[in-house]
Parts: structure tokens; C-alpha cells; sequence
């Protein structure tokens, strides 16, 4: 037993010196549970918990499906992105772009199931990570979603005040809210 925790705390301080992994050999080297991915989960959580190992994970549980379309793998990602919030903290992380996209992506999933919990979770998103113009440009987004686009306008307004980067893409949301398009970026703009 002594020789099996020995090993285990090697393989513990060795996953944590290395450095340069790529996210793919990451995802692989920590996945467990196929079912539920809670091995997953307490994996990413027991080593290093950092938001590129979350966005990561998150975004291959994505692609088993459409969330539009599947209310039981929404729910699912509803859960496991709230958990990758929790385990992450704002402090922290603020300054991560993986850490936004995990914050703006919440978001648009709440915005499935119930807006004015997804208007909340955009807030947090802008307040917690201001420079990125994307989680700006995703919030306005979603209240031009809403019929709300005065309010939309104010956030891209306060993005550039604020001095979001990049600021070329916030000039681009402006203006395609100007030319009254319902998309404020392409996906090639994107």
C-alpha cells in the first residue's frame, strides 16, 4: 500500500510540473468516467484546476450533441459549467480569456432555459472580466436577443470606455447594430 501511494503521489507532483501539455493530451490523460464524467470532473479538480483544462473538458461534452435541441445534455452542461464557475475563482481568473469564455458560454446556455438568470450570469462575466471585448459584445448580443437594444448599445458604449480589447471588434459590433443587423458579429467577424 505504501509502495501504490508513493507512486501516486510521483504521478501527482509530475502531472503538476508539466507545462507544456496540449489541451487534446490533457483532456485524454484525465479522463475516466464516459458516463457521467464525474471522474473527469474530479480529476481536473484534484490536479490543477485551471480554466483551459475546464473549457477543455466542457467544450468536447458540447459536441455530443445540440443544446437547442436536447434539454438533457443542456441541463448536463448547465451543471457542469456551474460547477466549473464554482471550482474557478473570480480572483484568480479574472484576467483568463479561457475563464471568460467559460463565463460568457454559461450564459448563453441560461439564456436557453431562463433570461433573466442568463442576464445575471452576463453581469458577472463583464464585471469579473472587463478587457475582453468578446464577453461585452456576447452580452449586448444577448440583449438585442431581447428586444432590449438601447441597453445593448449602452454595453458596447461602456466596452469601449472600459477599453476592452480588441476594440476593433467592438467598433464592428457597434456598427453592425447601426446598420440594424441582428447579429452584431459574423462568424467570420467571431
Amino acid at each position: 500500500i505504501t509502495s501504490i501511494m508513493n507512486r501516486v503521489r510521483n504521478l501527482k507532483k509530475k502531472a503538476r510540473n508539466e507545462e507544456n501539455i496540449t489541451d487534446e493530451f490533457n483532456y485524454t490523460k484525465i479522463s475516466a468516467d464516459t458516463t457521467d464524467n464525474s471522474g473527469t470532473v474530479n480529476q481536473i479538480m484534484m490536479t490543477r484546476n485551471n480554466p483551459e483544462d475546464w473549457l477543455c473538458f466542457l467544450l468536447k461534452l458540447e459536441k455530443k450533441g445540440v443544446p437547442q435541441m436536447d434539454v438533457s445534455l443542456l441541463n448536463r452542461l448547465i451543471g457542469r459549467y456551474s460547477q466549473a464557475v464554482t471550482a474557478l475563482p473570480a480572483e484568480k481568473y479574472s484576467q483568463d480569456e479561457s475563464y471568460a469564455r467559460i463565463l460568457v458560454r454559461f450564459a448563453e446556455l441560461k439564456a436557453l432555459q431562463d433570461p433573466e438568470e442568463a442576464r445575471d450570469q452576463f453581469h458577472l462575466a463583464r464585471l469579473n472580466c472587463k478587457k475582453f471585448a468578446f464577453v461585452h459584445v456576447a452580452f449586448a448580443q444577448f440583449e438585442l436577443s431581447q428586444e432590449n437594444e438601447k441597453k445593448c448599445k449602452q454595453i458596447l458604449q461602456k466596452a469601449v470606455e472600459c477599453s476592452a480589447v480588441p476594440l476593433e471588434l467592438l467598433e464592428t459590433a457597434l456598427q453592425n447594430l447601426h446598420l440594424k443587423k441582428r447579429q452584431l458579429l459574423s462568424d467570420e467577424e467571431k
